[in-house]
């Protein structure tokens, strides 16, 4: 696995497919990844700092995750397929037990950035779709 950080969101507004650019930590290479205008949107507020003045989907579920004594450890893109991703987000319950729970990637690094949990790709996936920083 690779540890990964949000590089980049690119958003169209003509377009319902938008993408998020992971970069490995301690490395050059990136993977692009596409997903729906509503969770880009999720994902820039939460890199942002914007709060809603009501709670949106991924904050009320961060609510229930922090207010059932879960913590978000991390989040792990897991596999590509049939140009679907995968995602895996990794709870610790009460301070002991490690559950993962299927997630999508967007709604899982949108709940990491608001958790500051880390998040990891693959290597598999680096091999298959990586590209260089410009």
């Amino acid at each position: 696995m690779v540890e990964v950080s949000l590089n980049k969101i690119i958003m169209h507004e003509s377009k319902p497919e938008q993408a998020i650019v992971l970069k490995e930590k301690n490395g050059q290479r990136q993977v692009l990844i596409v997903i729906g205008i509503v969770e880009a949107a999720a994902i820039k507020m939460k890199i942002s700092n914007v709060v809603s003045p009501r709670p949106l989907t991924h904050d009320l579920l961060f609510n229930v995750i922090e207010k059932s004594g879960m913590s978000l450890v991390r989040v792990v893109i897991t596999k590509l397929e049939a140009n679907t991703f995968y995602a895996n987000m990794e709870l610790r319950v009460n301070s002991k037990k490690l559950i993962s729970i299927d997630a999508r990637p967007s709604d899982s690094i949108a709940l990491a950035i608001m958790a500051k949990a880390p998040i990891f790709v693959e290597e598999d996936i680096f091999r298959k779709l990586q590209f260089l920083n410009d």
